[in-house]
């Protein structure tokens, strides 16, 4: 019974190693493999959630050990990130501490997560996870060659330090924004109550295809404006 009920929480671990093993990485120069460990801690967030509700084993320490891990996978990791970009882009000294905004911010979307109640079914403020892989597309951009014609102009607009900044700026206030935005949790697979998340998947799977590793801030962005829509459309139909 110990080793079931610790299962979920080994998993966790393995979500805070990869966010440890990318910010190495990221600060030995590693950065595209860094920004790829977001992506294996992602994977290991999810699967820890999934073994937890197929085992039937939900405990407080296993809910306070996930968020720690995601402040190090999804907050401190992209924070780490943006802190090499800017350093590498030939700007002012202090300027990549901006970076910092982002583990900081996450730790106070963290802990407004653990403590409302209102955000069971969809959430209030943009999800660390949906943030930390903004910044893996960014990331992967600016250190890759592309052929994709729209890639390559997004690639010349992430690698202006200016934008970086205001990016940093802007998601980070997102993070703990009361902005309503719906959750990909399915309670079932039928097309009422889930058409917010078929769309947005839909699309997502499209910019996936024809973008590659681009569309990674451009699915955020339609994350973002997806739900902005959903809300007025809510709004419109109450009154």
């Amino acid at each position: 019974m110990p080793l079931k009920k610790n299962i979920p929480n080994a998993i966790t671990s393995l979500n805070l190693v990869s966010g440890c093993v990318g910010i190495m990485l990221a600060f030995r120069g590693s950065v595209e493999l860094a920004a790829l460990m977001i992506v294996i801690a992602s994977l290991f967030d999810f699967m820890d959630g999934m073994a937890a509700r197929l085992l039937q084993v939900h405990s407080d320490i296993g809910k306070e050990l996930d968020s720690l891990a995601d402040l190090v996978s999804f907050g401190v990791l992209p924070g780490a990130l943006v802190f090499v970009i800017l350093e590498n882009s030939g700007t002012l000294s202090w300027v990549p501490y901006f970076g910092l905004l982002i583990p900081v911010f996450s730790a106070l979307r963290l802990a407004k997560f653990n403590l409302d109640t209102r955000q069971s079914e969809s959430f209030l403020g943009l999800p660390v996870p949906a943030n930390a892989l903004f910044w893996v597309g960014v990331t992967l951009l600016s250190y890759s060659e592309t052929t994709n014609q729209f890639n390559s102009i997004l690639k010349s607009i992430f690698n202006q330090p200016l934008i970086i900044i205001i990016l940093t700026v802007v998601l980070s206030l997102l993070l703990v924004s009361e902005l309503p935005l719906f959750s990909l949790k399915f309670k079932n697979l039928k097309w009422v109550k889930n058409q917010t998340r078929y769309l947005f998947l839909g699309l997502a799977l499209v910019l996936l295809i024809l973008l590659g590793v681009g569309s990674l801030p451009m699915i955020i962005v339609l994350y973002v404006f997806i739900s902005i829509f959903d809300n007025l459309l809510t709004i419109k139909h109450a009154d």
